[in-house]
């Protein structure tokens, strides 16, 4: 079977301060570096085979998909795609769960002031996967963002807006997707 996976980034000084990241470049904390290369040890030991690992440009992601890349030997390369969403307003503030920011990812085409829609956002991601889908014979590992996670099961399993809102992945948690 054809299979994507995805890899949100490891711990950032901004999810230690419970602060929204988006586009703002937030890096690795000494936890984080270490999460990643247990990632790459965990890809290793459940012998997940792929061919490229294609990584956010932002430092907290990319930092973690070379760690990944240097244990298994797999591959990577920058795709400026799977960037996260630019939250606009919403950036730098806190605390991440709150009630009125879980509203605002329900607005799909508001860009938040200064944002990104939703829409755009699943644009290109989606044209992203579609292109992955297309290339039934390899396999990829996307290293990215918790936002940019909910687009990628929003493109496998239909979700409620409130489920596509609430929906999260732990740092450096391996999610596997498959393209029946």
């Amino acid at each position: 079977m054809h299979k994507v996976y995805f890899v949100r980034h490891g711990e950032s000084e901004w999810n230690i301060e419970n602060k929204i990241c988006g586009q703002t470049d937030s890096p690795l904390t000494q936890k984080g570096h270490e999460q990643a290369i247990e990632t790459g040890k965990i890809i290793l030991e459940k012998q997940i085979k792929a061919d490229m690992i294609i990584a956010s440009p932002l430092s907290r992601a990319y930092e973690t998909a070379k760690h990944i890349s240097e244990i298994t030997g797999i591959p990577m390369k920058v795709d400026e795609r799977i960037i996260e969403q630019n939250f606009g307003v919403w950036e730098g503030t806190t605390p991440r769960n709150a009630p009125a920011f879980h509203e605002a990812k329900k607005q799909f085409i508001d860009s938040h002031g200064t944002g990104e829609t939703m829409l755009k956002l699943a644009q290109r991601i989606y044209n992203l996967l579609d292109e992955i889908k297309a290339d039934k014979d390899k396999t990829y590992i996307l290293v990215a963002h918790n936002g940019i996670a909910r687009v990628v099961k929003s493109y496998f399993e239909d979700m409620t807006n409130d489920e596509y809102a609430g929906f999260g992945v732990q740092n450096c948690s391996v999610t596997e997707f498959d393209f029946r």
